[in-house]
């Protein structure tokens, strides 16, 4: 069950492995994202020390947080993958022009995870051309579904 979903990601890049994470989170954090306090459009994934990282992800704390948490919306949050994950990702994101884009947050067993992405870059042309096809298929939706109604509508008689 998806929490929230990253549609930028999509546009700005072509994603051509996928991947589910865990996430090191505090309670409040858990707690806030159920209540659907998370941001994911800023954030992005990086390598240090041979760890994955989640830098940038907002998470709006609750009002009722306890007095003696002192929350950092934007704090960095590790990421929990499969050492040959790890190990795969780093090798590819060496590799030019491959990077890891955090692309959804969801329920997976009732654990918080973090879907991310092995994307390669667009270009501004290649961004139109996947706007341009995207109007295209809408269009198309629209004539064939306003075309099935007027079949339907007419009597042969």
């Amino acid at each position: 069950m998806s929490i929230i979903d990253n549609r930028k990601a999509f546009h700005d890049y072509f994603i051509e492995d996928r991947f589910e994470a865990g996430l090191v989170l505090q309670g409040w954090e858990v707690k806030a994202i159920r209540a659907g306090r998370a941001q994911l459009k800023e954030s992005y994934v990086v390598v240090l020390n041979g760890e994955i990282w989640l830098l940038g992800m907002h998470i709006s704390p609750l009002s009722t947080v306890s007095t003696h948490i002192h929350p950092d919306a934007t704090r960095t949050r590790k990421l929990l993958l499969k050492k040959e994950e790890i190990d795969k990702l780093i090798g590819k994101v060496e590799q030019r022009g491959y990077a890891l884009v955090p692309l959804n947050l969801h329920y997976a067993k009732g654990r918080i995870k973090l879907e991310i992405g092995l994307g390669r870059g667009k270009k501004l042309h290649d961004k139109r051309d996947t706007l341009r096809d995207k109007d295209w298929q809408r269009e198309r939706e629209r004539v064939m579904k306003h075309d099935t109604r007027n079949r339907a509508g007419r009597s042969d008689g």
